[in-house]
């Protein structure tokens, strides 16, 4: 799993087109999701305040496997409807979760999420472009999109919850 996680920070198109069409990658995706959730809590930590490392894992795990979930969905939704891309929900679960690799650089506290996050986010639009078959721009703008929408979203269940 880790030498994917690597390639899939390295952008590497070809992996992600693999990643695409084959249903075996499925868990490993979902399993980059947990750990990059996992290296995330412990970023958060090491830094500044007083927090539960096993409480905290816990939170950021199901979040962030909840989160990949209607990222997929809305990148789906996104880059079909809109965009004209050809996917299927699966397919964008397994190219999303790869993308996220580059976020496991959340582990060096403060300055390790935001260059992650921003990596990830490229990722994003490169998983989106293979996964989805769009044009760079088309998957810019799916990304876009999408990842406000999920933010939207976030906010709003935060504020209930």
């Amino acid at each position: 799993m880790l030498q994917n996680m690597i390639k899939a920070a390295r952008l590497d198109t070809g992996f992600y087109n693999t990643v695409e069409h084959d249903s075996s990658y499925t868990g490993q995706a979902a399993g980059v999701v947990v750990v990059v959730a996992v290296l995330a809590s412990i970023g958060t930590w090491l830094g500044p305040g007083d927090q539960q490392l096993i409480s905290l894992a816990a939170g950021t795990v199901v979040g962030s496997l909840v989160g990949w979930v209607i990222w997929a969905a809305i990148t789906f939704f996104v880059g079909t409807r809109f965009f004209g891309g050809t996917a299927d929900i699966p397919e964008m679960l397994r190219v999303l979760g790869f993308a996220q690799s580059p976020a496991a650089l959340a582990v060096v506290p403060l300055i390790g999420g935001l260059v992650g996050g921003i990596w990830a986010l490229i990722a994003a639009v490169v998983a989106v472009r293979e996964g989805l078959d769009l044009s760079t721009g088309k998957a810019i703008g799916t990304v876009i999109v999408g990842w406000i929408v999920l933010v939207v979203i976030m906010l709003i269940v935060a504020a209930i919850v």
